[in-house]
């Protein structure tokens, strides 16, 4: 018998779809797997070797549970540097991905009962993690016309008495949608008038950024006291299987998510956060390197996906993902099945197309499925011309 927990929380469906691609690639289908939310480069060579020299120098203890000092300060280097942002060491706690963080941000300030205002389309693990402590997910959606973008009207809307936060992702998964300093000066205009309400703020896909500056709600006026600054290693310097994430936050929240962190992970792997260190205090050509390779891409598959009848699309501006809404293939068939939704369509594209993607109703948008264009030119030019030729069967 499982627990009342287990059994409310929802799979992943990225997860499932990479297992889905997996297995028939196994069978020996040959499968272009566009469902993954990761770099496709390597990690880059001087963290590598500082990930060496750690293992060398027997950093194979326990480390702090909020981390080694040197990565903290490293993390409020940056913070400074690039963001504008002051925080102290006390103010950081890392974590085994930027993914803990998020959800010791929700364990920590939500109660039961309590409301947090997810806009949608959201990553998939959001709702789940407020579910975990108990609170309501209430969704407000962004749709494609809207560039999949919040107004400060509807967050108005959507706070009741019973908000305890909201979570922001920017750039986004599964949009690649990003807020800009005005917009999010808007928003935080509305958050002021409501003491209490505080506001996630997932900042992991920072550096993938084709709009020049990244802008934070955190240097909004009145708002870095109430807003939990989530980052990481993982896209921005390939490292997504190096697991570490942090958290920037006002002390007390901090103190709060180390205390949680302690009783159920401690700190991340010693290693990873010798290699995480390097990264941050490193030099950073190589961030900007990968950040021109993923424009590069998101220019060709934004181009390819408009060549696709029925496809609407738009400009991503972030992240490495494209999420064009599909819903003119809802209801028809290729005289074996019938599309009913955004999943029936990204399961087509994988068993017929050999295109693995994610449907959209995962995202909260059912009428979207997502593309990851984090691999190869090649792959992206025949992953469309896979889809375009599936969908032609479509009637």
């Amino acid at each position: 018998m499982l627990s009342t927990l287990v059994n409310r929380l929802a799979p992943s469906a990225t997860l499932a779809m990479s297992q889905k691609s997996a297995e028939l690639k196994a069978q020996g289908v040959d499968i272009i797997n566009l469902s993954v939310g990761e770099p496709d480069f390597n990690t880059p060579d001087h963290i590598k070797e500082a990930a060496k020299k750690a293992i060398d120098d027997n950093y194979s203890r326990y480390s702090p549970v909020a981390g080694y000092p040197a990565l903290r300060k490293a993390i409020c280097d940056k913070l400074k540097n690039e963001n504008g942002l002051d925080y102290a060491p006390e103010q950081i706690v890392c974590s085994n991905g930027a993914k803990q963080c998020v959800c010791n941000a929700v364990m920590a300030i939500v109660s039961p009962g309590e409301e947090v205002i997810i806009p949608a389309p959201y990553w998939v693990s959001y709702p789940q993690m407020v579910l975990m402590a108990d609170g309501k997910p209430v969704f407000v959606e962004a749709t494609i016309e809207q560039d999949f973008k919040i107004t400060p009207a509807q967050l108005e809307a959507a706070i009741t008495p019973k908000t305890r936060a909201i979570i922001l992702c920017s750039p986004s998964n599964p949009t690649g949608s990003v807020y800009n300093q005005a917009e999010l000066e808007a928003l935080a205009e509305v958050l002021r008038k409501h003491e209490g309400v505080y506001v996630i703020s997932d900042e992991i896909y920072e550096h993938i950024n084709y709009v020049g500056q990244h802008a934070s709600i955190a240097t909004c006026e009145g708002m870095k006291e109430r807003t939990i600054v989530i980052n990481g290693v993982s896209k921005a310097y390939a490292m997504t299987g190096w697991r570490i994430g942090f958290l920037a936050a006002p002390i007390e929240l901090a103190k709060a998510c180390s205390k949680l962190q302690g009783q159920y992970t401690s700190g991340p792997c010693s290693v990873s956060q010798m290699a995480a260190t390097a990264a941050f205090a490193g030099p950073q050509q190589c961030v900007e390197n990968m950040r021109q390779a993923f424009e590069r891409r998101k220019n060709l598959i934004v181009k390819l996906a408009k060549e696709v009848p029925g496809f609407e699309v738009n400009d991503p501006h972030g992240a490495f993902y494209l999420f064009p809404k599909c819903s003119y293939y809802f209801g028809k068939t290729d005289g074996q099945r019938v599309i009913k939704d955004s999943m029936d369509f990204a399961i087509y594209l994988l068993e017929v197309g050999h295109v693995a993607t994610v449907g959209g109703a995962a995202f909260g948008s059912p009428e979207c499925f997502r593309m990851s264009y984090a691999t190869s030119d090649e792959n992206i030019v025949e992953a469309l011309r896979r889809i375009k030729e599936a969908v032609s069967k479509l009637k």
